[in-house]
């Protein structure tokens, strides 16, 4: 169990207690607060608070969160495209629509349970048993290429590799308007947004360094299709980006609009090129995927100009 504090302060008095605790703290929905709250985990002056309990100037209120319980994931035969396998690690092509692992909301029928029944349990346990093998992340509606770790050694292996720089990843994506420059470099720190937790912002909350390169490759009237390629790999960190220069990627209705008015479902953007050093031989190792259906099918929708 962990103990936090929150002191209420004169611009959040009058709000509701549960609210006002789900964006403060880190990682926590207002249902969670609510439980806690429910379960007397949720103090102020020592005294558990209502559910329906709204917010005085000065409180202090102390909240005991509980010590998270994981639920392995279990294997399912779900098909994946592997791309390349051997007895350290596996290259997958994910497909748009699949979530990488469980989590609340998919709890299941994500790229964890497809791989635990493909490798029969043989992957890395660095992540926990609800990430077993996932060394890095692409969105539920991002396709493209994965790397997955077998064991370990190999997990480690590649983390150092992203960590350092040296794991190379590419994407195409069609962004909205036109970029300001043929080439260019995007250099601005990525946060939590202070107003949405499940969002990140250009210098949100315990910004951290995020860079991104990108190339235009064609011109289309109103559009641009571009190759990305990350130096850091922050959460969304293409799609923040895209939006911060006035550019956000076609279909994404988290950071371009609500409203999606160019036929997509979800983004235009795909992991398409990755390349690292093989973690046992020690060879270079590259890999590309061919645009998907879908995004051709945009592509072709398009007027160049």
């Amino acid at each position: 169990m962990t103990e936090q504090t929150v002191v209420v302060t004169p611009e959040q008095a009058g709000e509701r207690l549960d609210k006002l605790l789900s964006e403060t703290l880190e990682g926590a929905t207002r249902s969670a607060v609510q439980k806690w709250m429910e379960d007397g985990a949720v103090l102020c002056g020592g005294r558990p608070v209502a559910k329906n309990a709204k917010a005085k100037a000065g409180d202090e209120i102390t909240v005991r969160i509980p010590d998270p319980v994981e639920l392995a994931a279990v294997p399912q035969e779900i098909p994946i495209e592997i791309v390349y396998e051997d007895d350290d690690l596996l290259v997958v092509n994910k497909p748009k629509g699949m979530v990488v692992h469980p989590a609340a909301g998919n709890p299941d029928g994500t790229l964890v349970n497809a791989l635990l029944y493909h490798c029969q349990g043989r992957l890395s346990s660095i992540n926990g048993v609800v990430r077993p093998g996932i060394v890095h992340r692409i969105d539920k509606d991002t396709a493209g290429l994965l790397i997955v770790a077998k064991n370990d050694f190999s997990h480690n292996a590649l983390a150092e590799q992203i960590g350092a720089h040296r794991f190379k990843r590419e994407y195409r994506a069609v962004v909205v308007g036109h970029m300001p420059q043929e080439r260019g470099t995007i250099d601005a720190p990525l946060g939590r947004s202070p107003n949405d937790r499940k969002k990140q912002a250009v210098n949100g909350l315990n910004p951290r360094h995020a860079v991104t390169h990108y190339e235009v490759l064609a011109r289309y009237q109103g559009f641009d299709y571009c190759k990305f390629t990350l130096e850091t790999g922050r959460t969304h960190q293409i799609r923040v980006h895209c939006a911060y220069l006035g550019h956000p990627v076609a279909g994404d209705t988290v950071y371009g609009g609500a409203k999606n008015t160019h036929g997509l479902q979800g983004q235009c953007l795909f992991a398409a090129e990755i390349g690292f050093v093989h973690p046992r031989t020690g060879a270079y190792m590259a890999f590309t995927a061919p645009l998907p259906e879908w995004f051709e099918a945009f592509l072709r929708k398009l007027t160049l100009e």
